[in-house]
């Protein structure tokens, strides 16, 4: 078990982080070694493929774990720092993943959710209370008609396999938080945008990529048009930076539980809209129109359908009054930055 540290703060801080050895994981787990309001970090970190710790953590587990296996999971919830007072759940198969593997995404986006769920349900942390798991959602949960824009009342109806297992997992982590086994917080993700490494199996990954590559000095292929002057272009996405979803992420484990509607624990995470066309303007403002010669146009309808299915405008009032914050400035500043970071050799 994890002493009490010299201000009084008990064990309360031990963080479990699956998904850790995603580069989201892997930020979030830097981002609470500074964060005030979680002084006396002890890090459980758990993937598929063993997570680094971060560099300076003084207290961090890392762990292979099959996340659909309920020992593999137990074992988590039961290591030398004790009973995690907060769950980051992030593992999952990915958007055209878990639509081309269809029983695979069935086994990890939502059987794995239940076990986790399950898990937790059965215990509770140091100081008696419930733990806090904050499960992170998507976009991909919307489809159909929808309104011209989403707010916190829109209903999900998911065209995917990925939404659909999303939005199962959601009514899980709704169902377990109304019986008072967990205190669950539940993340609607916008596409996030850039992010950095090798391209995932998202359906949204040509958004980073049309950035990401070219600021490399890399090929890039936008699956959506067939040149730069492609009515297709005008195809919008609801997107955040890195740096703000890490930011909510912190604040997502210290908002009152409260302050969530009493019906749902569901919270998209605020965004803004932009289109294709506009991020390809941005990454010519930033770096200059020869970054575009980078860039191939393989038009894809399957990719097109489902990135068109997800909603592209929300009303960010029910996020923001739960104290998240949203990007400022549009596309180029985060563009801008992503460049800064190559450079500097981070990205």
């Amino acid at each position: 078990m994890v002493d009490a540290n010299s201000n009084g703060t008990s064990q309360s801080n031990v963080v479990l982080i699956t998904g850790a050895a995603g580069w989201l994981g892997g930020i979030l787990a830097n981002e609470l070694l500074s964060d005030p309001k979680t002084p006396n970090v002890h890090l459980i970190l758990a993937d598929i493929v063993e997570p680094k710790a971060p560099k300076g953590a003084q207290h961090a587990l890392t762990f292979k774990a099959d996340l659909t296996n309920p020992e593999a999971i137990g074992k988590l919830y039961d290591t030398e720092f004790g009973t995690p007072d907060t769950v980051y759940c992030f593992h999952g198969i990915m958007s055209r993943g878990s639509e081309d593997n269809f029983d695979l995404g069935l086994r990890v986006n939502i059987d794995s959710i239940r076990l986790m769920l399950e898990a937790a349900r059965q215990r509770k942390t140091a100081s008696g209370e419930l733990i806090k798991f904050i499960f992170t959602s998507s976009l991909a949960v919307y489809g159909g008609p929808l309104p011209h824009v989403v707010d916190i009342h829109t209903i999900a109806t998911p065209e995917g396999a990925y939404g659909m297992g999303k939005l199962s997992s959601e009514l899980l982590v709704n169902e377990y938080s109304r019986r008072g086994f967990v205190d669950g917080r539940i993340l609607r993700l916008p596409t996030i945008v850039v992010r950095p490494g090798v391209p995932s199996a998202a359906t949204s990954a040509f958004i980073s990529g049309i950035i990401r590559e070219p600021l490399h000095g890399e090929q890039a292929i936008c699956p959506v048009g067939n040149g730069f002057d492609s009515p297709e272009l005008e195809l919008a996405a609801w997107v955040a930076s890195p740096e703000i979803t890490i930011q909510n992420f912190v604040i997502a484990k210290h908002i009152p539980k409260e302050k969530f509607l009493a019906h749902t624990r569901v919270a998209y995470l605020p965004g803004f809209t932009t289109t294709v066309k506009e991020e390809l303007e941005a990454l010519a403002t930033v770096a200059g129109k020869d970054a575009l010669k980078l860039i191939t146009f393989k038009d894809d309808p399957t990719n097109r359908r489902i990135v068109s299915s997800w909603p592209a405008r929300f009303n960010n009032e029910y996020p923001l009054s739960l104290g998240f914050v949203v990007d400022q400035g549009g596309m180029v500043p985060i563009v801008q930055r992503f460049k800064d970071a190559v450079e500097a050799g981070l990205a």
